[in-house]
């Protein structure tokens, strides 16, 4: 649950997902839940003129398992939480 407890901290932030059909959006990371469904507001797609049917779309919930990439802003990746949670997700069993 590493990932989901990170992604929970990226509510309110700007990401980019690219989806397995090659669709790059951005937006406003709304919700995320335990399989990595994600909800965004505010969306741009990437590439308008490839996608001419998704330019008027402002909100839309993304199904996990259609996404290939995240794509977040260095400066929101808290690299110490993730090494935390790994080093107890991987502690030994007491």
């Amino acid at each position: 649950m590493i990932f989901l407890s990170f992604f929970k901290t990226l509510v309110g932030k700007e990401i980019a997902v690219e989806l397995k059909n090659d669709v790059v959006m951005t937006g406003t990371l709304h919700s995320v839940d335990q399989y990595l469904n994600i909800k965004l507001l505010n969306v741009k797609v990437v590439n308008p003129d490839k996608y001419p049917q998704l330019v008027a779309l402002q909100n839309c919930f993304v199904r996990g398992s259609v996404v290939r990439y995240i794509q977040i802003p260095p400066e929101h990746v808290d690299t110490e939480l993730l090494q935390d949670a790994a080093r107890k997700e991987n502690a030994p069993a007491k």
